[in-house]
């Protein structure tokens, strides 16, 4: 069994280790675990690890956040992956840092990498790993924080959070949605 898992984010040094790129980040430290290598491809940078027998075919879209979308239905169509088998890791401005919530469909919620995929796909009933990171920022501030880096005082909690992230990552792909979600969502 396949599985996408799609992490966003934006492609260059600049927005490296921003919030917006958690989705980046997450995806990384799998690769980096499990010994793999993303390669550059068509629409995104991509890597496969395998576990419990599913095979997790991993993206992340070379696009820019806005066009997200494009990728993920890309990279579906080409490895002929079902919706529900497909994850999406998201940086969420409605959570406080800390808080991971797996959805099994939503809305975009202002998200302009969450809005390019529904506009793409016609729908929002894809799964979700939403992935916390404040929003501690001035009125109209917004872009401004979502492309800064995280605070020193954030940054202890980081390689947890990305752990438990990775955890519920494979835990979607062995169990489902609803199971992870009972496990995980607190």
């Amino acid at each position: 069994m396949k599985y996408l898992i799609v992490g966003l984010g934006n492609i260059g040094p600049e927005y490296a280790d921003t919030r917006h790129n958690i989705g980046f980040m997450v995806l990384d430290e799998l690769v980096k675990q499990e010994g793999a290598r993303f390669q550059s491809s068509r629409l995104a940078y991509y890597a496969e690890v395998s576990h419990k027998g599913r095979t997790l075919c991993l993206i992340k879209p070379t696009t820019y956040m806005n066009l997200s979308g494009k990728a993920l239905n890309h990279w579906m169509k080409d490895l002929k992956i079902p919706i529900e088998n497909v994850l999406v890791i998201v940086d969420d401005l409605a959570l406080p840092l800390g808080t991971l919530r797996l959805k099994p469909k939503g809305s975009a919620a202002g998200h302009n990498g969450l809005k390019n995929i529904e506009a793409t796909l016609g729908h929002n009933n894809y799964a979700r790993l939403r992935f916390g990171i404040g929003d501690n920022y001035p009125k109209g501030r917004q872009i401004d924080f979502v492309l800064s880096k995280f605070d020193k005082d954030e940054l202890p909690e980081l390689p947890a959070l990305i752990e438990r992230s990775i955890e519920m990552v494979k835990s979607f792909a062995a169990i489902g949605t609803e199971l992870t979600m009972t496990r995980y969502n607190k």
